[in-house]
Formats: structure tokens, sequence, C-alpha cells
């Protein structure tokens, strides 16, 4: 029987931040000074083990869990990733997903697979190399991202491309990225600016509404609405009207999807969040380490389920804008 929340939302997905490091400083998500300091990283003695990781994913999976995705800050900054990747997959029954900002795949991509990830997502804002230097903020060029993504694909690793659209700062790119993705077999998916934390200097003004975007790609490459794959799906389907591929939109601000969320998140020092845009989580490192029981961790994984009621995305407003949400780097996006 599936779990179920307030709202009779299924328990799905679970997405596992693996450390709160990232070697890019993307302003949307994890910006070089927070309040005029520096970026404060957890110690490596907080952050879950392999193993530790590996026992609450058996246990979620127990209780509905179908598809995991590892993220971060950047998950291939985690020494030997490779290992909890074989460590998952050996339940060769979930949907094992990896989401990156593709600096480090070229490098990784073979071990991934080997190791039994079954496909990789990756953040890429632009194929302009000045913007995507600028927005990742630490003068990485564009270029070694296309290597990773060209050489995931040569090994056999589906991949998908996420780009995060600001206006007046990359939106002017998005017909490029939809014409260079075209025909690739690569998805890529347009995600607009979101309200996520406090420190990515979020304004309405800034977000392009997915509609819009639509109907930029649409007007030179002609594209249609498909049906989703499965409930819970975040992003809107279009494809070419060719034939040669598709794209998705994700459009948390202007066309909330809470009533079909079924993902819940997991931080990396083992704090569970049932909203990308939580207040606060709940914290599963503590019992781990004090040895609770499988049942006990079970129930808990029960009771933080099926009290949820979250949904930020349709209740968006002056009094939940104020809200002191969880840092996107950290919570795993």
């Amino acid at each position: 029987m599936s779990l179920l929340d307030t709202l009779k939302r299924p328990l799905r997905d679970l997405r596992i931040s693996v450390t709160d490091r990232c070697n890019f400083r993307c302003t949307y998500c994890m910006p070089k000074e927070v309040y005029g300091k520096d970026f404060q990283f957890l110690e490596r003695e907080a952050l879950l083990s392999f193993g530790e990781i590996h026992r609450l994913v058996r246990l979620f999976r127990d209780q509905g869990i179908e598809k995991i995705r590892i993220t971060g800050g950047e998950p291939l900054v985690r020494r030997k990733i490779e290992r909890l990747i074989e460590m998952l997959a050996w339940h060769d029954d979930l949907d094992l997903t990896l989401t990156t900002n593709g600096s480090l795949l070229k490098l990784k991509a073979q071990a991934l697979k080997d190791a039994g990830l079954k496909r990789v997502t990756v953040s890429l804002d632009s194929l302009d190399d000045a913007t995507f230097r600028q927005m990742n903020d630490v003068d990485f060029p564009v270029a070694r991202v296309l290597e990773g993504i060209d050489e995931a694909s040569r090994i056999g690793l589906p991949v998908k491309v996420n780009m995060v659209v600001k206006r007046g700062v990359n939106d002017q790119d998005a017909v490029a990225m939809a014409r260079h993705f075209k025909g690739t077999g690569h998805i890529l998916r347009f995600i607009e600016f979101m309200d996520v934390g406090h420190t990515n200097g979020w304004k309405l003004d800034s977000v392009v509404p997915s509609a819009e975007l639509a109907t930029r790609i649409g007007a030179e490459l002609p594209i249609e609405p498909v049906p989703s794959n499965y409930r819970g799906e975040v992003a809107e389907r279009w494809r070419y009207l060719d034939g040669t591929g598709e794209v998705g939109f994700i459009s948390s601000v202007t066309q909330a999807f809470c009533s079909d969320c079924t993902r819940a998140r997991l931080s990396a020092e083992g704090k569970l969040y049932t909203c990308l845009f939580a207040t606060r989580g709940t914290d599963f490192r503590a019992p781990l380490r004090a040895d609770a029981s499988d049942a006990e961790l079970s129930a808990l994984i029960r009771s933080v389920w099926s009290a949820r009621g979250d949904r930020y995305s349709e209740l968006r407003s002056a009094e939940t804008m104020h809200a002191q949400k969880i840092e996107m780097s950290y919570i795993g996006g």
C-alpha cells in the first residue's frame, strides 16, 4: 500500500544530497558570499556515510520510493561517488539518476555508468562562454561541460540538460540552446528562476514564464505539447513537430505542480525535507548513529510523510516569501 501524505500524494521520489560543497558559485544557488561572509560548509564527519545513505534508501524503498536522484552541491566532488552508485544500483528496480554541473563528467562518466547509474542530468545555463562563465562565477568554460556531455553520450549514458533561465541574464540564449540540443537525443528542460532560500536575489521580474519561452522557441522551432509520462513529472513536455526530439518546461513559479508532488529530499547531513521550499527538516542522522532499528527509522519516515501538507508554490504570497527557507545548495535542488 502506498504511503500517502495529507493531500493523498504518494511518496515516490527521493533526492539525496551527498555534499553541500560545489566547485561552481552560481548566484541562484551558491553565491560566493552570504551576507558578506564566505559560504560555510559542513564538516566532513557531519555528512552521512555511504553506508548510512544506503540503509535509508533501502528503508525508503520499502515505503514506495521508485526513483533516486543523487544531488549536491556538486555530487561529483564527493570522493568515490561511484561506490555509492554501485551500492544503490544493487536495487535494480530503482530509477537511479544523478544531477551534475558537468565539470567533472568527462572524467567520471565511465565509472558512473559501470557502477550502474541509469542516466545523468547536466545543469547548463548558456552556450555563450562569457555568459556561462559569469553565471558559474568561477570562470569555468562552457566547452568543458559540453565535453562531459559528449563523453557521457559516447559511452551510452543518457543525458538530460537543465537550463535555469533569468531575464536579462541568459534568456536571450534559450533558442540557441534548443537549437543546439535538437536532434541529439538529449532532452533540454527550461527551469523558471525560483525563490529557493534567501541568498539568490530572487525577484519576480527576473522570472521568464515557461509560456513565454515556449512561444519564443516555437516561433523558430515548431513544438507542440505532449502528455506527461507519469504522475508527478515536474517538466511539462513538448515535442518538435519534425520528430527530432523534445524539450521540457519546469514552471514552479507560474504553473505550480504541488498537487502532484511526490518528492522528498535528504540533505547531506541527514535531514529529511518534504518540500524544496521547506523551512525545517527532520533529523535522521541522530537516530542512525544512535543505532535506531529499521522499524524505528521506517516509522519515522511514515510519520513525516503522512503529516506532509506542503504546497508552497500554490500558496506563494507575501507571507510565504518571507519564511526562512532552506538554501538550494543545502537541500539539493
